[in-house]
């Protein structure tokens, strides 16, 4: 009877065995199928981009530049690249050369050159100043330009003069002689020490292809009155010239002040490129004189300055008494200025 049940009991349990066995192996298999939590989120990650990506219109204008656009370049590129793309947009500004004589005369020629530099280095690069003077022992003029940071040139000269004007024409020969050898390129002008500019000047110096010209007031010290010289325009073209009044006398050809016109340097090294022969290019190359009479020989080659509006005054020019006096003259007092001698520069 007990052998019997043994059997029987051992059965049972294999069965119970078998059946557990069955329910785990089948609970696991289907539970590899079933998705995680974690498969879930990505999924729904996966199809929340894809919606995005399918239906541009409901996403931001700014998640959407965000994505197409690469990232910033560095800013030492940026800023380099900003510069390459100007100088192909931009042409590169022409340099001026500033030219100005000094008149060993004058007392108060330290000052002017300090105003006059201190009016240079507001405008723009490129810029070289030139300025000439005697040659001595003692000069602080160099210095003066070496404060101002300015690019410049200090040329000197050996000869004596007893005529300021014969003076101060062969300071600007120097000076052209200068340029035409060291082929300097650039827009000319003659800057003198009793000039007062409107800034907006140097720039449009910078326009001119060939020849320009303007108007220029001469203000008189203690005089009540402008003088106006210089070119009539229509626009910015030369249609006639402010002449002084002379009693009678008829001038060949218009006087021109020596401030109130400016002219392409390589002319002086290269006529040919102007229609000019080589001819030409001899010693008389380099005087002031030529520049001139080059200057008045075709209008139609002028540019009026400004452009637009020729009479537009930005220049102006301030003639006071410069020369030391003599040591037996006496200065009249402070209160009586109209007694103090007044002349004319140039």
């Amino acid at each position: 009877m007990g052998s019997t049940e043994r059997p029987k009991k051992r059965a049972h349990l294999c069965k119970k065995a078998i059946l557990h066995f069955s329910l785990c192996f089948f609970m696991g298999f289907f539970t590899g199928f079933a998705p995680t939590a974690t498969t879930k989120s990505s999924i729904s990650a996966a199809l929340s981009n894809t919606t995005k990506l399918l239906s541009p219109h409901k996403t931001s204008n700014f998640s959407r530049n965000q994505a197409a656009e690469p990232p910033p370049p560095p800013p030492a590129r940026k800023r380099r690249d900003q510069e390459e793309l100007a100088k192909k947009i931009l042409p590169p500004r022409r340099q001026l050369i500033i030219v100005t004589p000094t008149s060993s005369s004058d007392r108060f020629r330290e000052v002017g050159l300090r105003r006059l530099g201190n009016t240079i280095r507001l405008v723009r690069q490129p810029l070289l100043w030139i300025v000439v003077e005697a040659k001595r022992d003692s000069s602080n003029v160099a210095e003066i330009m070496r404060k101002t940071g300015i690019m410049y040139r200090h040329l000197v000269f050996k000869e004596n003069f007893t005529d300021s004007e014969a003076e101060m024409n062969h300071q600007r020969n120097v000076a052209l002689k200068h340029i035409e050898h060291h082929r300097l390129s650039g827009i000319v002008h003659f800057a003198g020490l009793s000039n007062f500019y409107d800034l907006r000047f140097f720039d449009e110096l910078r326009e001119i292809e060939v020849f320009g010209t303007w108007p220029m007031a001469l203000v008189t010290a203690n005089k009540k009155k402008v003088v106006i010289e210089g070119p009539v325009c229509d626009s910015s073209q030369v249609i006639g010239w402010h002449l002084k009044k002379m009693a009678n006398q008829t001038l060949p050809k218009p006087q021109i002040h020596i401030s109130s016109f400016a002219f392409n340097s390589s002319i002086l090294w290269d006529p040919e490129r102007w229609g000019r022969t080589s001819s030409v290019q001899d010693t008389s190359q380099k005087s002031v004189n030529f520049v001139k009479q080059v200057v008045l020989e075709d209008e139609a080659k002028l540019t009026g300055i400004p452009s637009g509006d020729c009479s537009k005054i930005m220049l102006w020019s301030l003639r006071t008494s410069s020369k030391t006096p003599p040591a037996n003259q006496q200065m009249p007092p402070v209160d009586d200025v109209s007694q103090i001698p007044s002349q004319q520069g140039t």
